[in-house]
């Protein structure tokens, strides 16, 4: 039996509906259910499921973006933070394997070397090294308490992305924001994501961080060219001159533009699909739902 925590949310939605796809016994726990930020209630609740594993898909991101989080500075502290924390002891002390879906936030650029954050790299985007958006610096201390964890993946995600329409993907992002900031990323294809993190679990893949983006990069006008080009969208995309104009007009904290080493994932067998693959194809989705 599979528990996701946080399984209303935009990727705790998409894991219980996999593993419900694929006839895996799952139970969805949201707040309202039961308040899971209590280590008592938490511990007592897995005790009567007795679950093979529990995956944490809960933790505050800020409505419409990361902007939202430098005003909720205390949710967004226990929700990326705390509650890691709690569910570590929680499921060592059943001795329950479980995953976190945490974030690539937590870098900026390139390593120095030229090439992508590897897992062990210490976080360049965060309350120690700073300046950071208050979300990115809880994620990188959420990481923090989880060092030395035992039988815990930690899956890094990073700009999601699909064909479906929702606030929340990279996609709909860029057509829905009048001006765009051109930047280098890592990214992740969410069901591409999920389905390898399952896997993770799955296959016993040995436990710890995983960068899960698809393997490679983009910027952002590759994106809107080839949303262009595979017959998306005709907008005449507008983009800033820089990234300090960026931030004078349309942005409140700092933002996290990075890549990420995905070679652990794949030798472990959990690696992603190329970008421009991946993305291309879920953009020939998305035409063939506007055409039909």
């Amino acid at each position: 039996m599979y528990i996701i925590l946080g399984s209303s949310g935009y990727v705790g939605s998409k894991i219980f509906h996999f593993l419900k796809k694929n006839e895996r016994e799952v139970i969805g726990i949201s707040r309202s259910d039961i308040d899971y930020t209590y280590p008592r209630n938490l511990k007592q609740f897995l005790r009567s499921k007795k679950p093979r594993f529990l995956i944490n898909a809960a933790g505050y991101t800020g409505k419409p973006n990361v902007d939202a989080c430098e005003l909720a500075k205390a949710d967004c502290l226990d929700g990326n933070a705390v509650l890691p924390g709690n569910i570590r002891q929680v499921c060592e002390d059943l001795k329950i394997t479980w995953g976190h879906v945490s974030s690539g936030c937590i870098y900026s650029g390139r390593r120095p070397d030229g090439h992508g954050w590897k897992e062990e790299d210490e976080p360049n985007f965060s309350f120690r090294s700073p300046p950071c958006s208050f979300y990115s610096g809880t994620k990188a201390l959420g990481e923090e308490v989880l060092q030395g964890a035992e039988n815990c993946y930690i899956w890094r995600l990073r700009i999601p992305f699909n064909e479906e329409s929702h606030l929340r993907n990279y996609l709909q992002k860029l057509l829905n924001y009048e001006w765009l900031l051109n930047a280098e990323n890592s990214v992740s294809h969410l069901d591409e994501f999920v389905e390898k993190s399952i896997e993770s679990l799955k296959n016993e893949v040995s436990p710890g961080i995983y960068n899960m983006t698809n393997s490679g990069s983009i910027n952002t006008r590759e994106v809107t060219d080839w949303i262009r080009e595979e017959g998306v969208s005709e907008k005449k995309f507008k983009f800033f001159d820089n990234e300090d104009q960026f931030m004078s007009k349309a942005a409140k904290a700092p933002r996290s533009n990075c890549v990420l080493d995905t070679s652990k994932a794949e030798r472990a067998g959990i690696g992603m699909r190329p970008v421009e693959e991946v993305m291309r194809e879920t953009m020939r989705k998305m035409t063939l739902e506007v055409s039909l």
